[in-house]
């Protein structure tokens, strides 16, 4: 199936979630590598910042679909947030089908991404969050051009929009990648 790529709507919010929650919560997640089921419960995206983050300018959600043989309507394979920040690009919100992952969609994902802020933006690099704890998702990064920038910053504890915390020591730490 070729994978095509568009931009989000405020009608594929639903179906958004429901991808994202498949490859980082619950029991769901444990099917790829992508889990973040034993850090986190809860949501990992809000609808509400979801629309939000499709309404704004310079922000856009990346869908890569494909067409399954005899179906009517595309499927939606993986996502990402890709949105300008204090100068830079900015990657976050990726998600691939758990069934999917390792198999190589989540890097055609996030070329794709790269391509559209070097090119289409002109910036002069990508930036995202990652857990510090999460040390082969990190690496996975890494191979790709990733580079650890030491720059932390807090988990929104308290706030279950990004979801309830099973640990006391979770950070975000800033991965970034000159284009």
């Amino acid at each position: 199936m070729p994978t095509t790529f568009r931009d989000a709507t405020p009608d594929d919010v639903d179906t958004i979630v429901t991808l994202v929650t498949s490859a980082y919560r619950g029991d769901t997640s444990r099917t790829g590598w992508t889990t973040e089921a034993d850090l986190l419960d809860g949501n990992r995206i809000d609808p509400g910042l979801l629309r939000a983050d499709i309404a704004r300018p310079r922000s856009r959600i990346l869908l890569a679909e494909a067409m399954p043989d005899g179906a009517a309507e595309p499927a939606l394979l993986a996502c990402a947030h890709i949105a300008e920040d204090d100068g830079a690009g900015y990657f976050g919100m990726f998600a691939v089908r758990p069934d999917l992952q390792g198999a190589g969609l989540g890097h055609t994902l996030l070329t794709e991404a790269e391509r559209i802020a070097r090119e289409d933006w002109h910036l002069p690099a990508m930036r995202m969050t990652v857990i510090d704890l999460r040390d082969a998702l990190i690496a996975w990064y890494e191979r790709r051009g990733y580079r650890r920038t030491g720059i932390y910053k807090p988990f929104p504890y308290g706030d279950a929009r990004f979801g309830v915390p099973k640990r006391d020591d979770l950070r975000f730490e800033v991965l970034e990648k000159v284009l």
